[in-house]
Order: structure tokens, then sequence, then C-alpha cells
């Protein structure tokens, strides 16, 4: 047989099926794995073999086998609840925590087939594009182990591109899907705010659905990114009625395509080999028929839509901030000049914000998404890159508003990186990721495919066409 490895999750499934592999050697192949190889780069962190194998064989001894991810041996990121064990979201507070039962989409795919074997390293809060904590230590890259995989989903992309899980389920309010999966070169999927239940994913016990925050899928394919939305899509079934059912892919064909290509903004910092790739793959798509502009743009002022994000995004992490935090950000508010228009001091003037300033935000911000709305009548999808670099060394010196990097000569604020991930997410638009090319220095290289509200299945029908026709999912050198 095949080696399984690498193999996507519905292949995995159709082994099965096929009584080419059991559900139980499937697992232990996995499991096996992770004990050799994941020392080098620390992703899986916790680990629930036993419970996992005795699921395994119950599997194996069902003759219904037409779940769609049956039998899959997956992992999930630690800020989900898994019964029995601890959501630690990287503060050692909650190391000796227990969660009283899986998450509502953990759930769901086990509902499906999936064998959940354990949980993928973060960041503390899941607050950086750096996946390091007290808990759990580092997870590095497997393209490079000097390298983060991203972050808040970092274990999750890691153990994708290494081969120890079959699929994973992350989350994502300022990249954290789609960083760690254009870091690692693999697929992700950030889906349309409100479209999945994010319900046992929390510190606390809550019944609202955060701002801006969704769940989703990486994987190594684009089908399995379908898949797995299939299935963890849908409200609380304690709370919400029905489901939503969401639109086909506007085209099957890539020629019939409508593609806006946005591989660089002035004022916005970006590699020039990111800008580079995504130029190249504009390109490749023209001669394959698409219709393609490298000039169109939604119609309002770019800046103004970056801003708003952020102030939206820190009003949406005020719910978890420590009364330290915002003391911190009144201090550091007071000492920013007027003309400071950094992602830090747009964060930090968001503090004891009132609600009535909240709500002209947000009734902006449906302003705007309904320019995205009438943008998106003309094109099928966005290109743009997933953030302004590909992976980072490790950087774990301060907090993320006292770092800087270095892109192409020039030293930015570590937060102004937001930019490519949120001039998108606050308006709650669905992004796909699919990796596109490695650089220079053999760092993966993803690009963002941005589709309009509830067009989930069009941006990753495009990732796939993109898989088909560019590029799929390369395993990193010395993981096979």
């Amino acid at each position: 047989m095949t080696d399984p490895t690498f193999l996507p999750a519905w292949r995995l499934a159709e082994l099965i099926r096929g009584g080419a592999i059991s559900c139980l050697e499937l697992l232990d192949h996995y499991v096996a794995r992770v004990e050799r190889l994941d020392p080098r780069i620390n992703a899986v962190v916790v680990r629930d073999f036993a419970h996992a194998r005795e699921r395994a064989r119950a599997l194996d001894s069902q003759s219904d086998r037409s779940a769609p991810l049956f039998g899959v041996p997956m992992t999930v990121k630690e800020s989900f609840n898994l019964a029995g064990l601890p959501t630690t979201w990287g503060h050692e507070a909650q190391r000796g925590s227990a969660a009283s039962e899986d998450a509502l989409p953990v759930q769901r795919l086990t509902g499906a087939g999936a064998v959940v074997f354990g949980k993928t390293n973060v960041p503390v809060s899941l607050a950086d594009w750096q996946s390091f904590n007290p808990v759990y230590g580092t997870s590095s890259n497997p393209w490079n182990q000097s390298h983060t995989p991203g972050g808040s989903s970092g274990g999750s992309a890691a153990a994708m591109a290494a081969g120890l899980s079959g699929l994973e389920l992350g989350s994502d309010i300022g990249g954290s899907i789609r960083v760690p999966a254009h870091y690692c070169g693999v697929f992700g999927h950030k889906p349309s705010w409100g479209l999945c239940s994010s319900r046992g994913q929390s510190l606390v016990l809550t019944a609202g659905m955060g701002d801006i925050s969704v769940i989703g899928p990486l994987a190594r394919s684009a089908r399995d990114l379908e898949l797995a939305l299939d299935v963890i899509a849908g409200g609380d079934p304690v709370q919400d009625v029905g489901r939503m059912a969401l639109p086909p892919p506007r085209t099957s064909r890539l020629s019939d395509l409508r593609i806006a290509v946005w591989s660089s903004e002035p004022g916005q910092t970006t590699d020039a080999e990111t800008t580079a790739h995504i130029d190249g793959l504009a390109d490749s798509l023209e001669r394959e028929g698409a219709t393609i502009s490298r000039a169109a743009r939604p119609a309002f002022d770019v800046t103004e839509a970056f801003h708003l994000y952020v102030r939206l995004l820190a009003a949406a992490l005020s719910g978890r901030a420590t009364e330290e935090t915002l003391q911190r950000m009144r201090e550091a508010k007071a000492r920013r000049p007027a003309d400071d228009l950094s992602a830090d001091a747009i964060f930090e003037r968001t503090v004891d914000m009132t609600h009535r300033e909240w709500l002209h935000l947000n009734e902006r911000r449906f302003q705007i998404r309904r320019l995205w709305g009438q943008f998106f009548r003309e094109w099928d999808v966005l290109l743009c890159p997933v953030i302004a670099t590909p992976a980072l060394p490790h950087m774990q010196q301060g907090e993320t508003w006292e770092r800087s990097v270095a892109v192409d000569g020039r030293t930015i604020p570590y937060n102004d990186m937001l930019f490519w991930p949120g001039v998108t997410c606050a308006f709650h638009l669905p992004a796909s990721v699919a990796p596109i090319g490695v650089s220079e220095a053999g760092l993966p290289i993803g690009v963002q495919i941005v589709g309009p509200f509830h067009g989930d299945r069009t941006t990753i029908h495009v990732a796939g066409l993109l898989e088909q026709h560019v590029r799929g999912f390369v395993p990193p050198p010395g993981w096979e």
C-alpha cells in the first residue's frame, strides 16, 4: 500500500473503506510518527492515544463506513476542549484544568468518523504569530526549525506539514489559520463569520459568538477543507434552528474565473518575493484563460478599513483582557504622539471605548461590507498576500507591541503585519489559503483567496484549482 503519511484526509477515509488499512493501523502509523518525529518541532503537545485507540477499534468493528471522515486520525488546536484534558490557551494557571465535554465542532468531527488523538500548540491567549507558551514550550516550523510555524494555529499547521496528523481544526481572528497555513505550506480556510459554532473553544463557558473570530480546518488538500467545513458548519443546536445552505462555487473552470489581484499596497510593506509569487500566479492564471485585473479594488479607503479592523479587533479581544492589560494600554495611549498611526497605537486608543462608539464602528463596518459585496459582483475572488513575509525566525523577546520586523531592509512594527490578515477579516469574509511556491530561503509562500460573504465554496474551489494547475501540498525536506 502507498505510504499514507501525506495523503489527504479524504483519501485516508477511502483506504479504510476499501480495506487497505484498518482504523487502528492508520492511527498507530500517525502515533508512531508523533512519538518519533514530534520532538523536532513540538507540535502535538496534548496526547490522548489510549482513548483514540479504543475509538479506532470500535470503528473497525462497524459495518457502516459511510461517514465522510471514517477512521481519519486527526488533531485539534489546543484551545478546543477535549473531555478530561486540559485547555490552557498557553496559561500556566490552566495547566491542571480538565474539560467536561468535547467542544461542539470536535463532537461534529467525531460524529463524522474522525479519530481525535491529541491537541496542537498555541501562543499564550492565541495572540501571536509565534507558537510558544510556558505550559508546552516552543513549536517550530518543519521547513526550518529556527523559524516559527505561525500562530495561533501554529502547532496545527506544523503537524499537517510534517505528516503527524490527517486533518486539523484551528481558529482565526487575526490570521490564526491563514498565516500558519502560509508559513508551513498547507491549505487552510477561514470561514464566513457565524457559519460554524465555536462552542467549547473558550477558557470560560460562553454562549455568545465572539466578533470576527471563526473556526476552520487546516489540511493537505483543498478537498479536505470543503469536507471538514461541511462537517463543522452550523450554529449551536441549542439555540439555532436549521442550517444554512452555502451557494455552490461560482464556476467550475479556471478559465471562467474573474480574478482581482492585489499583490501589494503602498504604505503597507510586503516582502518582494511574496509580491512576485502572486504576480507570477496572476500571469499563469491569465495564460490559462482566467479574466485578471491587477487594478480592481473595492470602493473604500484601504487605510480606514485597516484601522477599523484594528479597533474592532481590540474591542473583540477586550473581554479576555485583564485589568493590568487595560491599565498598560491606558498608560501607553497617553505616551503615544497623535500622529502615530501604527496598529499598536490604534489598538491602544480603543481602551475604555464606549458602547456608543463601538456602534458607530460597527455601522461603518457594515457599510464597508456592502462595498465588498458590490466588488464581488464583478469579481469572483480576490488574490492577495496572507501576511507580509514568509515564516519569521523565532521571536520570543518582549510582547508583540514591543517587537519589530525587517521586511526588505525596512523595519516595521510587528503588529503592522496585521494589514493583510485584517483588511478582509473585520468584514466577515471567507478566505482560503493555498501554497503557491517557495522562497529563495526555502520557506513556503501561500496566497490568500478571498470571496464574498458566504462564498466559502468558491474560495475553496479556487484553492482546489490552484492545487491542480499550480502547486499542491509538498512535504518539507527531511520529513518523508
